[in-house]
């Protein structure tokens, strides 16, 4: 996993950028967040082709216990990728509310997660 830090308006955000999954359980999405936050950051962005796709479906709990954290801890999280294949209204209420929030954003591309989370 590589790490790209943009720093926009004094504000630096973290870019996991990896060819692997670096979210497959619970765990993993708690350790990512600890290691930003640890390099004094508090904002990141994860792609969601990083991230199990077990993650999108709101029955597994997984989505919700790892956004818990990254609320917990006050860090700013953007999902970048194409979501339309997940086919769930759930899914696209709960992204719609996130979005609406600015904690925790769904996003397509990476000029747009650098906007949201520079604010």
């Amino acid at each position: 996993m590589k790490t790209e830090i943009h720093n926009i308006n004094n504000t630096k955000i973290a870019e996991l950028i990896s060819e692997k999954l670096l979210i497959k359980e619970i765990q993993d999405g708690i350790d990512l967040l600890v290691d930003v936050y640890y390099q004094d950051m508090d904002r990141i962005i994860i792609h969601e082709i990083n991230i199990i796709p077990a993650f999108f479906d709101l029955k597994t709990g997984m989505a919700g216990e790892i956004l818990q954290k990254f609320s917990n801890y006050k860090m700013k999280l953007a999902i970048v990728g194409d979501l339309s294949k997940y086919n769930s209204k759930s899914l696209n209420d709960f992204i719609f509310e996130s979005n609406k929030h600015g904690q925790i954003n769904f996003v397509d591309s990476l000029e747009e997660a650098l906007k949201k989370l520079a604010k």
